[in-house]
Formats: C-alpha cells, structure tokens, sequence
C-alpha cells in the first residue's frame, strides 16, 4: 500500500534528519514526495525513482526518497535566500545530479560534476552516506555556496576551505529547521536555549559512530561535528595540520567548527529577540540568519582572515535589511568564537558599516573562478614535484579593517596572500590530500598513494601559463 496522507497526495518514508545511532536511533516518518526540479536549484538523481510505496530503511527505494527528499529540502531553504539569477556553477550543468552508491567508503563529496555519496558496512550495518538528510543538504550547501561564490572552490586557503564546510553543515542546520517537527523537538531539548547541543546542532551521528568505530579520536563523542562548541577563532598559519577531534587544527572540516559555532549562536540571539520564542519564531530566526550569511558569502571579497569579513559583511546586510536589529547577537556571536576581536567590533558602528558598505552589491552572484585571487608561483622541489607550482591565493581587497582576536588580546594581523596559500599547500601534502601524477613526480617524491585516503586536490599543467598549478577536485 502507498503510504498516503490522503487520496491525492502520495508519501514516502524517509528520516527527518539523520538515521541516528544507538541508543538515539530516529525514526523514519512520512512526507509528501519530494519534487527535485524546482527553481533556482534544479536536482536529479542518477538512478530511476522508485515507486512510493512506504519502503523502509536498508532498501535502495527508501535510500532514494531519503535522498531526493534532503535534496529537495536543501533546495527549498536556499532557493528563497540568493539574489535572482543564481544558477548552479557551469560546470555542474543545468541540473545538480546525485549519485548515491558510489563506492566503499565512509564519506560524501562534491566534485562540481555532482554529488557523490558512499556506504561502507560498519559492524553489521550499512552506513549509506545518502540516508543522512544532514550529509545531504551538507553536500548540497558545497554546491549553493560553489553558485555564490565560485573563487572560493580554487582558493589555496584554509579559511576559504573551512567556510566551505562551515557553509554545509549550515546548509544541514538550515534544512532540517525547516520541519516544525524537529522545531518543537530542539526548543523542547534546550528548553529554548539553542546554544545547547540539540538534534539539529549533532552532524551525521551515524556517519560519526561508523567512523569512530576505526578512528575513536577522529570525531565527536556523538555526532560528526557539533555545531554546538566553543572553538576560538586561531590564524590557520599557526594551527598543526591535523588532530584530535577535541583540538583545533587547519583541517577545513576542524577549523570550519568555529564558524559554524558563531553561527548557531547567531540563531540563537535572534530568536531571542523574536516576539515569541516558539516554533514559528524559530523558523524566523534561521531564515533571517540564513539570509545574513548569503548576502555577505555574495558580498565580503576574498582575503586572508576571510572568516572577519564574513562577519563584518554579515553585519552591514543586518543594517541594511533590519536597520542593525540584530547587531548586537552578530557582534557577540563572532567575538565570542574570536572571529572579530574587541576592537574590531566595536569598530564597525552604524555610520562606519554604512559608510563603508556603501558600494557593496548583494545581488550579483557567481562571478569569473578567479575574481579576487591572484597566481602564487612556489618551487616544487620541496614537495616532490618536478616544476614550479602555482597556487590561487586570496587577493581580495579588505573592505573592512578588521580582524580576529589574538588570544594574548588585541587583533591579529593576518598573514600575507602568499604565506596563507603555501601554508596550505604544505598542510595538504601533509595529510596526503593531493594527487601528484607519476610524470610531475621528483625523484624525492613522497606522495601518499593509499586508495583509502581522498584527494581533495591535484598537480595538473596549468590552464594559465607555463608550468604546473593546484587544481581542487572537489570537497569531501
């Protein structure tokens, strides 16, 4: 029998956020099926639509409405947000096309050509990436922010990389706010203090307990990532290359948890100063962050201390959409996490904001991969590659002088373009995250093969000039 809500409308089951994993297990409820051509973000999945016909966990059917309804889902809470004439990056195509049994893995990606979702059996069970709304709508949010502001895909930049993460499990937060039903459930949990760890604010739990399963330090105790933390803001320069999932390092998934952290606590001080601190005022709150950090993604230009502008521009759209009523929750969130530091804050008045927001234009997405960046060239003798190296360092003029906090007080001064992308050149041959082609390798070459580790970049001949350059492949 079609699972139905009434004659006319035919349901599927699929999980409202994520699978969940003992002793927290969700469970599956019905919801009308998804439409996946709606405008500005068309989708489509690789494989055939099944029949709805109420097909539940571990069958392919119920893992392709799970999957086309997070698509569908994430579409619907950003399709509203970005400025008219948002379209999906050229190389994607007219439609964002999901492919949801990839390969043995546990992980997902994007890849510009689409999207990419793994499984991998973890003591018994199935972990297919494709199940989790949340893994969903966070490969889904690489691909809107790759719509907004496509210099940031190339950007030899840890922070450009991290807002890349950040801006997904934002896109997850986002979408499953969209559900009155998980609206009730978080206020009920926090007991409407949304800074507190919640359902919404725990990534992919099943994902995070079928990877600590191998790697106990390597992710949350349980979830992914939470957005639900307390990093402080650090130059990514001067942070190791990786670690324990309790540490702040340059990885971009690690790193990004500072933004995404400022950003909850966003939600929460505007849905404080919401008329009622219900459901329907929380739906109000995330939409209203939600499209504070699209017009400042389209806005803030590609810099060092990327994540600062962000702030600051996030700041300028509130004056200009709200006359500043949020300022205050958008000050306190960032110098919270040490993205603005004291001074820098308190630097961004209303008259400056407005003076120096004066030229900024929200309503122009996208944009040529390279506005704002400019060509690094480094030796490749010190990585094993046989030529020069050229790298895309963020290049982008400040629009405003402000900065993080240095922990010992004060602002950080930000590292020069060119420090900032060999610094993260260095940290990506350090995790063995680039693919160095056997022609371009040295006879000192130390290229990490192993087919369990993702390459996330690329040594290829450069499109540009003569030698070779750092070419992303895609987020994972």
């Amino acid at each position: 029998m079609t699972v139905q809500q009434h004659a006319t409308m035919p349901m599927v089951l699929v999980y409202e956020d994520d699978p969940g994993f003992p002793p927290q297990v969700h469970m599956p409820v019905p919801h009308p099926v998804p439409h996946l051509d709606s405008r500005p973000f068309p989708m489509a999945i690789a494989d055939p639509a099944p029949q709805p016909d109420g097909a539940g966990p571990g069958t392919e059917a119920f893992r392709y409405w799970v999957a086309a309804d997070g698509l569908s889902r994430a579409g619907q809470t950003w399709g509203p947000l970005v400025p008219a004439g948002t379209r999906w990056h050229a190389s994607v195509g007219s439609a964002l096309t999901a492919h949801l049994d990839a390969g043995d893995d546990l992980n997902a990606f994007y890849d510009r050509k689409g999207l990419w979702f793994f499984r991998h059996t973890v003591a018994g069970v199935t972990v297919a990436a494709c199940e989790s709304t949340e893994v969903v709508a966070h490969e889904t949010g690489h691909a809107i922010l790759d719509a907004l502001r496509p210099q940031l895909f190339n950007t030899a930049s840890a922070e450009t990389a991290a807002l890349h993460e950040a801006f997904g499990d934002i896109s997850a937060l986002l979408t499953s706010l969209r559900l009155e039903s998980l609206r009730v459930a978080v206020l009920a949990e926090t007991q409407g203090d949304l800074e507190l760890s919640s359902r919404v604010s725990r990534m992919a739990e099943q994902l995070g307990a079928a990877i600590r399963n191998g790697h106990p330090n390597a992710v949350d105790a349980d979830c992914l990532r939470n957005l639900a933390n307390s990093f402080f803001y650090r130059d990514p320069v001067q942070l190791p290359p990786s670690g324990p999932a309790n540490t702040l390092s340059s990885e971009p998934h690690s790193f990004s948890r500072v933004f995404s952290g400022a950003f909850l606590k966003v939600v929460a001080g505007i849905f404080r100063q919401q008329d009622l601190q219900d459901q329907a005022g929380l739906a109000r709150a995330a939409e209203i962050a939600g499209q504070l950090l699209v017009d400042a993604a389209v806005a803030a230009p590609v810099v060092a201390a990327y994540y600062a502008q962000l702030a600051g521009h996030m700041i300028a759209a509130d004056q200009r959409r709200n006359g500043g009523l949020y300022g205050q929750a958008l000050r306190s969130a960032f110098i919270r996490h040490g993205i603005l530091s004291l001074e820098a804050a308190a630097s961004l008045t209303e008259p400056e904001v407005t003076r120096r927001a004066a030229g900024i234009d929200e309503s122009m997405p996208g944009g040529a991969d390279d506005d704002g960046l400019a060509d690094v060239t480094v030796h490749g003798a010190p990585y094993g590659v046989t030529q020069p190296v050229t790298l895309s360092a963020p290049a982008g003029e400040r629009r405003f002088g402000i900065a993080g906090s240095d922990p010992a007080g004060g602002s950080l001064r930000p590292a020069d373009p060119e420090r900032v992308a060999t610094s993260y050149l260095e940290d990506l041959f350090r995790r063995g995250r680039v693919h160095v082609p056997a022609e371009h390798r040295s006879a000192a070459a130390f290229v990490d093969d192993s087919p369990s580790r993702i390459k996330t970049h690329e040594i290829a001949p450069s499109t540009t000039g003569a030698g070779l350059a750092l070419i992303r492949r895609g987020f994972d």
